[in-house]
């Protein structure tokens, strides 16, 4: 080829080459990022709305209604979600990963707007973020309070912690669990009240009158003014005791004759513990698409600085950091390439005998890899898992170029050429398989841009980043390697006795592969047949080896899940959880734990277990978590269970099984449907831990009033409404200041008074006459239940049927038993959907087929051009099935699935396998079109490439092989996706040997070549 003949003739032009992409490697490789996976986060935008008072059933028709109205419109939505609690509207819109975070947000912003008008006046306004609502921290951070109360550290924390950490690049919101924030507490006597003919709207009314803060102005003289500032606003609590609520008599009735008057903690329904010990702790939530690997950065950096000036006594510390995973299992990958390095030198080495002919490829492996980060950083990839298994695949690969050329420029020269002459030679035969071969690779993954979601972008930056050393090494290969070839290499006169040992096994190898290939010629359709039933094994393994998402990896961390019964306290809960937190103390494994009780609702809990790092431990998560399952399982009267967090983003306390129940029926009716629904379910073994989202079950006490009676009475219904507001409920009224903050002032009476449901009817209002009347002359009150939630799945009613999956199944059988269960048992007015880990797997389960066959069209395609016809291509896409036959059986036996990862291998070893073939058929055509009859050019072409195909084989299962036997963070997926290679590359590199030399001799026997024989006499076996 023209290049390599210039790099030749121009080693110091052919250095500077490689020098300008080492260069440019090393300067892009300093400027990208770090992250766990590729950019494969959906943006998220949520709606929180606040309706004080307000029941589901109010929240759903009157809140979360009229917004999903509007935000139906938006572009760009993939699913929109969305809870109605008591007093609370959460929806959460997740759009397509093309659109823009801050655009979606900003659209999501203007439709609340216009929705304004259709809600309720008396709304809190809505709270937009671009965060999932109840997405689960990234960092918990526990807080040491020293000698302080719960209620004075929560003050520093809200006021000097809470602030600095909320700005961090990457934070959507930083939440303090277990805070004790202070609040006036105004507990009023009910009975004292009504002694004085005072009602509870007195009080409020007070406090508002006298507890203003309005500027005063200034005096001016002629030199000089001053600001006068009115004190009128009210800051301790004598200062609140001695508000004059009224004047009963002509006495003046103070505020401490009817209520008592205490700094409290504002909110006391979320409780934290940490290592089995109340505390606070504080949770960091990332943005829907913010990199966690920089928000830890810049957490622990600005922790370290708090904890510089905090008061004596008080400390920060990471109690759980998400992150600590990603950097171990990037770490693992870094030290899994070093290995693979060794292994691909030590193959070379062997195969080559010599310092000077090894260090020719190996010199490929540092500059491909280097000049690939120069390819990633163009397209604005990051140093992620999925880029870095590209560079540890692609050590295997870059070589073989390298090696192609430098064995063919090295059998040149043993028959006695010199070293120019040799280069010339042997780079101007092979420089078309080169190109071709790394074209194929290439062309491999063209299809990608077909590919559709997160696994699209998952697959991308892995492609091209592998495609990017590959194109690097093939340029490498045809200026580098012939230069080097030309100046290092030389004939040897005689060898040492290992380098003939070696060399006498290589040739006897090839003495056998010769007569073996003999007696495949012989018999070449039971050679033909023999390989369609290795083909068609793929069919057969394709359908038993189970699929999923993504593996479960080792993470080092099990959350475990309380979920008491409706209606329960936050002290029953906290029961069964310390009987979590002492299973968790009977692991040696265990590193420590942190409970949050109270979150998202007072009767749910999360107990977190760290485990000790990878290399102290010989348990796996998984193994802990399945032996923690039967314990949980065994707790009274609540249910919980153990989960190991997902991969790929998801939420750490999703269940892998996600699926919606959809229809347009009123919720007791859906409830009956999803409940059959579920006693079907809970026969199958492969489900676990099955519950739903919907529970009509939580407790409440229903108030009806009797309109009449009030009319005669002259209660106005309204101020019926607003008393057991403020008495049961609390009433925020006003705000006092204190140390330039301010904190909520709020009525209620004490929780002995509102213990009990008699006491709703001991409540006084007064009649328009002026008298006080107890509620029990009007009211009834009735014990009832209500729905928890009411939940919508893309605007439609709808149940969440989620569970875990048990040991030895996996999610895509699981899914096919649920959906064929659902048509078996679920009328035809119903919908059925996936959410979540489930939605994913659907989608990347339909693409992947698409990109397959895309692949195989591309390369088919490609090698057409390259070799001017549709024969040969076909030849070469013999060995493609036999190798998918070696990966899944290398998967299956390995106890692996098709996931995500393994198809990411699978695709990979299209373009891995096809090289072989290109190697005989490219090297037999040039032989035929010499003049070489047909049988004696596929033998002498498959013989002489046995050496490189043996070599660039070796160099790619041995680089692969650390990702197979991988340990520590992560191993999990990269052991798929190496067993797949490692399987398919051995099996298929042994078959193509000979299936590829026999289609070829049965395929190309037509095509008219000049000069050649059509078919001559058949192949002799040599003894």
């Amino acid at each position: 080829m023209i290049l390599s003949d210039v790099c030749i003739k121009r080693p110091v032009f052919a250095t500077v080459l490689s020098l300008i992409i080492v260069l440019v490697g090393l300067i892009s490789y300093q400027r990208l990022t770090v992250r766990e996976y590729p950019a494969i986060d959906e943006p998220v935008v949520s709606v929180v709305t606040a309706y004080k008072g307000a029941s589901p059933e109010v929240v759903e028709s009157q809140v979360t209604k009229p917004l999903e109205d509007q935000l139906a419109g938006i572009e760009g939505v993939d699913v929109m979600t969305s809870r109605s609690r008591s007093e609370r509207s959460l929806i959460n819109i997740k759009f397509n990963l093309s659109r823009d975070p801050d655009a979606a947000a900003a659209e999501v912003r203007d439709k609340v707007s216009r929705a304004r008008r259709f809600l309720p006046d008396e709304i809190d306004e809505p709270i937009i973020s671009k965060v999932e609502a109840d997405s689960t921290p990234i960092i918990y951070i526990g807080v040491t309070v020293g000698n302080y109360s719960h209620l004075q550290a929560s003050d520093y924390i809200s006021r000097y912690v809470k602030t600095r950490l909320s700005v961090l690049p990457g934070a959507a919101e930083v939440r303090v669990f277990g805070e004790r924030l202070p609040s006036m507490r105004i507990y009023v006597d009910r009975a004292k009240l009504g002694a004085y003919g005072l009602i509870v709207q007195d009080v409020e009314a007070a406090l508002l009158q006298q507890n203003v803060l309005i500027p005063a102005g200034r005096i001016e003289s002629r030199d000089r003014e001053f600001s006068v500032v009115s004190s009128t606003d009210l800051q301790t609590t004598e200062q609140f005791n001695n508000v004059i609520v009224a004047n009963v008599n002509g006495y003046p009735v103070r505020m401490s004759d009817v209520a008592d008057v205490q700094i409290g903690a504002l909110d006391d329904r979320v409780l934290a513990r940490f290592n089995g010990q109340p505390s606070l702790t504080i949770g960091i939530t990332k943005q829907s698409t913010a990199n966690p690997l920089d928000l830890s950065r810049e957490a622990r950096k600005e922790v370290a600085l708090i904890n510089e000036n905090l008061p004596a006594g008080m400390k920060l510390s990471i109690a759980y950091d998400s992150s600590v995973f990603i950097q171990e299992s990037i770490k693992s990958v870094y030290h899994t390439v070093g290995e693979a390095i060794i292994l691909v030198v030590l193959v070379i080495f062997f195969f080559l005998r010599n310092l000077r002919a090894s260090l020719i490829p190996i010199v490929t492996i540092p500059v491909s890899l280097i000049g690939a980060f120069g390819i990633m950083y163009l397209f604005g990839f990051s140093v992620n898992t999925l880029t870095l298994l590209a560079m540890v695949l692609a050590i295997g690969l870059v070589v073989d170029d390298a090696i192609v050329v430098l064995e063919n420029i090295f059998r040149h020269i043993e028959e006695g050429k010199t070293r120019l002459e040799a280069a010339f030679l042997g780079s101007k035969e092979i420089g078309f398989a080169v190109v071709a071969m790394t074209l194929t690779l290439v062309a491999v993954y063209a299809p990608l841009a077909f590919a559709t979601g997160r696994t699209g972008r998952l697959f991308i930056e892995f492609a091209l980043t592998l495609a990017g050393a590959v194109l690097v090494s093939g340029f490498i290969a045809l200026t580098l390697t012939p230069m080097m070839c030309a100046g290092l290499l030389r004939h040897e006169a005689s060898h040492g006795r290992i380098y003939i040992f070696v060399e006498n096994l290589l040739m006897s190898l090839t003495r056998r592969y010769r007569n073996g290939l003999a007696r495949a010629f012989r018999h070449r359709m039971i050679v033909l047949l023999l390989g369609l039933a290795v083909a068609a094994g793929s069919v057969v393994l394709f359908k038993t080896v189970k699929s999923e998402l993504a593996p479960i990896e080792d993470r080092g961390v099990v959350y475990g899940m309380i979920s008491a019964p409706e209606g329960a306290t936050m002290d029953y809960t906290l029961q069964s959880a310390q009987k979590v937190e002492g299973f968790y103390a009977e692991f040696p494994e265990a590193s420590g734990n942190q409970t949050v009780i109270g979150y998202p609702t007072v009767t749910d809990g999360i107990a977190i277990l760290r485990l000790k790092p990878w290399a102290e431990r010989s348990r796996s998560q998984q193994s802990i978590a399945m032996a923690l399952q039967p314990q949980f399982a065994a707790l009274p009267g609540v249910r919980a269970f153990p989960t190991n967090p997902p991969s790929l983003g998801e939420r750490a306390t999703s269940k892998p099984i996600d699926f919606v129940v959809m229809s347009q029926a009123s919720y007791p009716e859906m409830a009956k449907l999803v409940d059959g629904f579920v006693d079907k379910l809970r026969g199958y073994p492969g489900l676990q831990n099955i519950d739903t989202d919907l529970r009509l079950n939580t407790p409440e006490l229903r108030v009806v009033v009797n309109r009449d009676k009030l009319a005669d009475v002259g209660v106005d219904v309204g101020d019926v409404g607003r008393t057991l507001e403020s008495m049961l409920g609390g009433r925020q009224v006003t705000r006092f200041r204190d140390s330039g903050e301010q904190y909520d002032v709020i009525v209620q009476v004490k929780k002995q008074d509102r213990a009990d449901p008699a006491d709703i009817s001991d409540i006084y209002v007064r009649t328009s006459q002026g008298s006080m009347v107890q509620m029990s002359n009007f009211v009834s009150v009735f014990e009832s239940v209500s729905p928890q939630s009411l939940n919508h799945f893309n605007r439609l009613r709808a149940v969440k049927v989620q569970a875990s999956i048990a040991p030895g199944y996996a999610l895509g059988e699981v899914l096919e038993h649920m959906n064929q269960v659902a048509r078996d048992t679920l009328p035809h007015t119903v919908q059925t959907d996936l959410d979540g880990q489930s939605r994913e797997f659907r989608d990347s389960s339909g693409s992947i087929y698409l990109v397959f066959l895309m692949a195989l069209a591309f390369i088919y395609l490609v090698l057409a051009a390259q070799f001017e016809s549709w024969r040969n291509p076909l030849i070469i896409m013999f060995s493609v099935p036999l190798s998918m036959t070696g990966a899944l059986l290398a998967l299956w036996l390995s106890g692996g699935t098709l996931s995500i990862y393994s198809q990411i291998g699978l695709i990979t070893l299209v373009g891995l396998i096809t090289k072989h073939g290109i190697l005989i058929v490219e090297f037999a055509t040039q032989l035929r079109a010499e003049g070489v009859e047909l049988f004696e050019a596929v033998t002498e072409a498959s013989v002489l490439r046995l050496r490189p195909i043996l070599m660039t084989t070796g160099a790619m299962v041995l680089g692969v092989l650390p990702l197979a036997y991988a340990t520590g963070a992560g191993a999990e997926s990269r052991q798929q996706i190496g067993w797949v290679l490692v399987g398919g590359l051995s099996l298929g590199t042994l078959l193509t040997l000979f299936v590829v030399p026999v289609a070829y001799t049965l395929i190309a026997r037509k095509a008219k070549l000049q000069g050649a024989q059509e078919t001559g006499d058949l192949p002799l076996v040599v003894d």
